[in-house]
C-alpha cells in the first residue's frame, strides 16, 4: 500500500483472544485506562463501554468500547457467548507491541491469544 502521509506516524496492532475472566463494563474501563498508561498514551475522551450489539443480534452479545487517545485511540469488542476479544489500538505514537500484548494476556488471563501488526 503506497504511503499517502509519510510525515504521519502511524502504528496499528490488532490482539484477539480467548479470554477466561468475568468481563464487566467496569473491568473494561480499567482495561482501556490500564493500557494507556502502559503505553503512555494520554486520555482525551473516554472510556465508553456499551452492550448495544448483542440487542441486535444475540450472536454478537458481549460489550463494545472505545477510548480516544490524543496520539489516536484504541475499541474493543467481546463475545460473551464464545468468551473471544478483539482489540484494536491505533496511534500516531510509537508503542512496543510486545508489551501491549503481554499486558492484555495478563489481564484477561487468556487460554489463547494472537496479535497482527498492522
Amino acid at each position: 500500500m503506497r504511503d499517502l502521509a509519510p510525515k504521519i506516524y502511524r502504528q496499528r496492532l490488532v490482539i484477539e483472544g480467548i479470554y477466561t475472566i468475568e468481563i464487566t463494563p467496569q473491568r473494561l474501563k480499567d482495561y482501556l485506562k490500564d493500557l494507556s498508561t502502559k503505553l503512555g498514551s494520554t486520555i482525551i475522551f473516554g472510556p465508553i463501554i456499551k452492550n448495544l450489539a448483542g440487542k441486535i443480534n444475540s450472536i454478537h452479545e458481549g460489550f463494545e468500547g472505545v477510548l480516544i487517545w490524543a496520539e489516536s485511540g484504541v475499541s474493543i469488542y467481546t463475545w460473551k457467548k464464545e468468551n473471544f476479544f478483539t482489540i484494536d489500538i491505533y496511534t500516531c505514537k510509537k508503542f512496543n507491541n510486545r508489551t501491549a500484548v503481554k499486558f492484555t494476556k495478563e489481564f484477561f488471563k487468556t487460554k489463547d491469544i494472537v496479535f497482527k501488526s498492522v
